[in-house]
């Protein structure tokens, strides 16, 4: 398994941009993201570094790998 980098919330937003989950609101420090077809929403905190147990859990949730994920960074 990949080790993964630090990375702030707005950098990890992107990358899930990239992947098609689009900004659907945001509320005080946690961005939410959505995607069409997709029954789950993202979390991601608006910090400038997001745990790393987070993030995975988070690429987890989007149904993708760790492998993708940093490949799009």
């Amino acid at each position: 398994m990949p080790a993964l980098r630090v990375l702030s919330g707005r950098k990890a937003v992107r990358v899930f941009g990239k992947l098609g989950w689009q900004v659907a609101r945001q509320r005080g420090s946690h961005i939410i993201l959505v995607k069409e077809g997709e029954n789950v929403t993202l979390s991601i905190p608006d910090h400038k570094e997001v745990a790393k147990g987070t993030l995975r859990s988070l690429i987890r949730a989007a149904g993708i790998t760790v492998d993708e994920f940093t490949r799009l960074l």
